[in-house]
């Protein structure tokens, strides 16, 4: 997790309120990402990932690269929990409550009995997957695994323990004294 690491390291620091938000190619998309680096990081979670599954889900918006990188080597389709609504039937609403926002999200095109691995940039207060687990199995929507680039914080560790899953992870960071550091890879 080389390039992924030298990334994290020289990412500029933002302040929403109280929280630390780190701004890097894999969960900004600035500056820019690069092929090696989603290369990098999608090999990696499809060397960790239990891909027996039906569908890959992710979250608008810094997801979806990683959704769409992960689809094209699997030829597994991918489908977007959105932060808008379209009406169709079936949509599912819940509340999306991160360390800075909080937002409506809608589900649609899953079904019951689909087998989804889901995957994310970040997770830092476990807030998205908080509203989005509960959702999916009320809708008999199968989670096979969770795969998350970045840890940040203790969402990872709260939402295994509530829910009783595991999150596998790429590389855990943390922001200390205003400066990024990389507590550990997969490498």
């Amino acid at each position: 997790m080389e390039l992924l690491e030298q990334e994290i390291r020289k990412a500029p620091i933002a302040r929403f309120g109280d929280y630390e938000y780190f701004i890097s190619p894999i969960s900004d998309g600035i500056p820019h990402i690069t092929p090696e680096l989603l290369e990098e990081v999608t090999g990696e979670i499809i060397q960790i990932g239990d891909l027996n599954c039906d569908k890959i889900v992710t979250i608008e918006a810094m997801g979806i690269h990683l959704a769409t990188a992960l689809s094209l080597r699997t030829r597994l389709p991918f489908n977007v929990i959105r932060k808008r609504k379209y009406g169709l039937e079936g949509e599912i609403e819940f509340q999306q409550r991160t360390g800075y926002s909080k937002q409506a999200m809608y589900v649609n095109g899953l079904e019951k009995g689909d087998r989804v691995v889901m995957i994310d940039d970040v997770i830092s207060t476990g807030g998205t997957l908080r509203g989005i687990i509960p959702v999916l199995k009320n809708a008999g929507v199968e989670i096979v695994d969770i795969i998350i680039v970045i840890n940040k914080g203790n969402g990872k560790a709260e939402i295994e323990e509530e829910f009783g899953i595991n999150i596998k992870t790429l590389v855990d960071v943390n922001i200390i004294n205003g400066r990024i550091e990389v507590m550990g890879s997969r490498n």
